[in-house]
């Protein structure tokens, strides 16, 4: 067997706003279609999202990922996803995330027979536009109006920003949600799958990602802007996050 490939590496993938309905839950849809020749097995690296994703003719979660995981899918198959926004998916899946880290679960074992009525709903069609309408049509006649969980949307968000130089991150974010440390940990687990430090983790590398997409600057200078301690630190983290180092990936991802 060959060695696994960034899933962005392989086949065709596109991605857009969900329809309206859905926006309050669903930040986006993709549709990622295998090559018909064949496709590699798929490197899928942590980049804290959680999807509800339609395979086989059936739904499942792709729930959070704290180390990367591999895939191996059929030549041609296609798998369409309708991305959670961060905090969202435990309210409308009704379980906590953490205990859905690492899983590729079909959506049967959480819903029983009411995850079989809705896949029964969804409009089979081989063109993948009519698909993803006909996904998001049942998918919004499922949903029930869930308030949003404010509290957790502004931890992410005020993760993703990063803390004030040389704030511990957990005493910051205590601070910043009016939280006791024990509160903060529970919620997290309930929300992302995992603690604030490795969210950190997960969204500083994809800052880098988006970073070294963007511009032609040195490697060290792209992981200090990032927020790593110095190249070295990206390097070790790169490796635990996708297996690879950032030259690697980015040769994978570019065809280099």
């Amino acid at each position: 067997m060959s060695d696994p490939v960034p899933a962005q590496a392989t086949g065709t993938f596109q991605q857009r706003p969900v329809s309206a309905r859905l926006r309050a839950t669903f930040a986006s849809v993709w549709v990622h279609r295998m090559d018909p020749a064949g496709s590699p097995p798929i490197a899928v690296m942590p980049d804290a999202t959680i999807d509800l994703q339609w395979i086989g003719g059936s739904f499942r979660i792709a729930g959070p990922d704290k180390e990367p995981q591999t895939e191996v899918l059929a030549a041609d198959e296609v798998v369409i996803g309708l991305r959670f926004h961060p905090a969202t998916a435990a309210a409308w899946l009704g379980v906590p995330q953490i205990e859905l880290v690492g899983q590729r679960l079909s959506l049967d074992v959480l819903w029983g027979a009411r995850a079989r009525r809705l896949a029964s709903r969804v409009r089979a069609s081989d063109n993948l536009e009519d698909l993803a309408c006909s996904l998001q049509q049942v998918v919004a006649e499922e949903m029930a109006p869930d308030a949003p969980d404010v509290p957790m949307q502004a931890a992410y968000r005020l993760i993703e920003r990063g803390p004030p130089p040389d704030a511990p991150l957990v005493p910051w974010l205590m601070r910043a949600l009016e939280m006791s440390e024990r509160t903060l940990r529970r919620r997290f687990n309930e929300s992302f799958g995992y603690g604030p430090k490795t969210l950190e983790r997960i969204l500083r590398y994809q800052r880098f990602l988006r970073l070294s997409n963007q511009s032609n600057s040195a490697t060290a200078i792209l992981a200090a802007e990032a927020g790593y301690s110095d190249q070295a630190h990206l390097v070790r983290e790169s490796r635990r996050l996708t297996g690879s180092t950032p030259r690697q990936i980015h040769h994978l991802l570019h065809g280099e």
